[in-house]
């Protein structure tokens, strides 16, 4: 993987919130807890979008199912979990080459066009979704991902700060949000609904004065000589 690029002059408001990165939610839902050993089986991966007042909001979901790769372990409890059927005929999966390419270059067309340097993964406990996101780019050879390879912002800290709740379906419900069991450990589902609670937190933490944050000219100082 490339280094994480310097996120120098960001040019929109988007970038300039968070320092030039786009955050991008993941949400992966997989045959067991082992990144290398256990299979990718949906990936989503949902973009947001400020308004003119300064607020985030999501924009677009792109999600995928995906084939476990050769070898590939799945434990039967997972799937009792995710309630996803490897069998059933509508389900349309594809391989983790196909389904990675095709997020990746929506995730650049999105920093692209938010003037950003690098996409940064949100995710509800998000280092788990990183790791599998991360093993997944090793077996595909990627070489180049949009993502910071192992910062992340992680809604389940963040929600705990904000409503001390740190379940997601708990931490939307105390955000005002509606939350659908059924609908629960899909990929996409979860990502459009961990958008929103990290949308409602940084709005929040807007609205009761906490961005933009006065900088000192001594901090100005020091950015200018990084």
């Amino acid at each position: 993987m490339n280094p994480p690029e310097n996120p120098k002059n960001p040019s929109s408001p988007l970038a300039q919130r968070f320092r030039g990165f786009l955050p991008v939610i993941i949400d992966v839902e997989t045959g067991g807890f082992d990144p290398d050993r256990d299979a990718l089986l949906e990936i989503a991966a949902v973009t947001i979008r400020m308004d003119d007042d300064g607020l985030i909001h999501r924009h677009e979901t792109f999600a995928f199912e995906i084939e476990p790769f050769e070898g590939a372990n799945i434990e039967k409890a997972a799937l009792d979990f995710t309630g996803i059927d490897l069998d059933d005929p509508e389900r349309m999966a594809e391989p983790e080459l196909m389904a990675l390419t095709d997020m990746m270059q929506a995730v650049r067309r999105a920093v692209k066009q938010n003037g950003c340097t690098r996409a940064i993964v949100v995710g509800h406990n998000a280092h788990f979704d990183l790791n599998f996101l991360n093993a997944a780019i090793v077996r595909c050879d990627i070489k180049r991902s949009p993502f910071h390879p192992f910062s992340v912002f992680d809604t389940a800290t963040l929600a705990g700060l904000a409503f001390g709740q740190t379940v997601l379906a708990k931490a939307c419900r105390t955000a005002g949000l509606e939350f659908s069991n059924s609908s629960a450990h899909s990929a996409a589902y979860d990502a459009e609904l961990t958008a929103d609670l990290f949308c409602a937190i940084v709005n929040k933490w807007k609205e009761l004065g906490g961005w933009p944050v006065a900088i000192t000219e001594e901090e100005e100082e020091d950015e200018e000589a990084e």
